[in-house]
């Protein structure tokens, strides 16, 4: 499997152009992530990118929501990494984050939010201004993007990284794809 055939998949089961916009945002920080701890860069891109394939196929069902994104994975031909990255980001289901790729991904997968949101209230709704310390002062700020689960971010501490680098990090990985994500 490979990013093409992923964005072919997402493509025909994903209508929502923000959903979209949230899986490639995902993709950039993990292969950020992947980079940082020398790991398989497109592997860990598959699973971000992957990782809320189901989303509307579910209808929002956060009892399915994972479980059917893993078999369309597998299916799909991703590694059996990929595909418990992708049934275990939904805490719903109680399946424990064994390795560094499952928790990045359960860690990262709100970070986009938060990140999204601070750019959005800027008067230009643009990346480009946005800065690390401003995203770290949201985070202090419970009903700010408050679908943004903060402990899951701030479980960046089982990687290793302290909550201002995994921001920093998430937010220069997003600034590099911005015109992807209209923002």
């Amino acid at each position: 499997m490979n990013r093409v055939e992923a964005i072919d998949s997402i493509e025909a089961n994903v209508e929502n152009r923000n959903l979209i916009k949230h899986m490639l945002a995902t993709e950039a920080i993990m292969r950020a992530l992947a980079r940082k701890f020398s790991e398989d860069e497109e592997e860990w891109g598959l699973a971000g990118l992957l990782h809320d394939i189901d989303v509307e196929l579910t209808e929002g069902d956060m009892d399915n929501h994972g479980k059917l994104g893993a078999d369309l994975v597998r299916e799909m031909g991703a590694s059996e990494a990929v595909v418990h990255a992708v049934l275990c980001h939904n805490e719903a289901h109680g399946i424990i984050c064994e390795t560094k790729l499952d928790k990045a991904l359960l860690c990262t997968d709100p970070l986009t939010g938060l990140i999204t949101a601070a750019a959005l209230v800027r008067p230009d709704k643009k990346l480009a201004g946005v800065e690390a310390k401003s995203v770290r002062k949201r985070f202090k700020e419970k009903s700010f993007a408050a679908g943004a689960r903060r402990e899951q971010i701030a479980g960046c501490s089982e990687l290793g990284l302290e909550l201002d680098k995994f921001i920093e990090l998430g937010l220069k990985a997003m600034k590099g794809i911005a015109e992807d994500l209209g923002l």
